[in-house]
């Protein structure tokens, strides 16, 4: 466990090393699995004007939002430079090709999601993919998410969970223990990271428990929903108005 908890103390430089290789490995190690549950974690979301996407990475749940014409404005945070440095780029992109509105608006900034630079009540929502487990103390994390949304304003996380069937837990186990770390050493040329993203999974916690948390920091009308057997699942809560 402590060789885990120093690993989350040095999240941003974890995650500047296989930046460039992060995407494809994602799309293709989830066979795209992964671009469905951002999309049905956006459709869960109200149309605001203001969204701050914690540990924003590479854009990917961004991009959705503004797709879905769920965000005006989003504020990215990050403590991986490299990650937010292809998203931005990312969102360059696809303004130019015409596939995402010039209007789309994104401020990427480098900071903790236990300490963020914000004041108070200055979000109309707050997200996060796959950021949560690398906290490293998540009721921190989630208390800082409380603080910068504004009364009624809706807290929406995607992250991943385990699987209850004992047959898809059972192919679960075998590929992150062994399939992603394998590809993701081959691919990123990183011998930690992708060992460190299981056991990041397996030491978290899912479903009722998460939910309990976000109860406990004072979320309203918290909800999950598990996607694909469970190997995802999305949070859905609001600050008290």
């Amino acid at each position: 466990m402590h060789g885990i908890m120093d690993e989350k103390q040095n999240i941003g430089s974890l995650f500047d090393r296989i930046a460039s290789t992060y995407d494809g490995l994602n799309h293709g190690l989830s066979l795209n699995i992964d671009r469905l549950w951002r999309r049905k974690t956006v459709a869960k979301m109200q149309s605001v004007r203001q969204v701050l996407d914690v540990a924003i990475g590479t854009a990917d749940l961004t991009v959705e939002m503004f797709r879905q014409h769920k965000a005006m404005q989003v504020t990215g945070l990050d403590l991986s430079q490299q990650m937010m440095a292809i998203g931005e780029a990312k969102i360059k992109q696809l303004k130019e090709k015409g596939q995402l509105s010039q209007s789309a608006e994104v401020r990427f900034v480098y900071g903790n999601a236990q300490e963020m630079p914000f004041a108070d009540s200055s979000f109309d929502a707050v997200t996060c993919a796959f950021g949560c487990r690398n906290f490293s103390n998540l009721d921190d994390g989630l208390r800082e998410m409380y603080r910068v949304l504004k009364p009624g304003g809706q807290l929406v996380i995607l992250e991943f969970s385990y699987p209850t069937n004992r047959l898809v837990r059972a192919l679960y186990n075998i590929y992150f223990t062994y399939i992603l770390p394998f590809v993701g050493r081959i691919v990123s040329r990183d011998q930690t990271a992708y060992t460190y993203l299981n056991r990041s999974v397996k030491g978290f916690i899912w479903g009722e428990k998460f939910v309990h948390h976000l109860h406990d920091i004072g979320f309203e009308r918290e909800h999950f929903t598990p996607l694909t057997f469970g190997i995802a699942t999305i949070y859905t809560a609001y600050k008290h108005g």
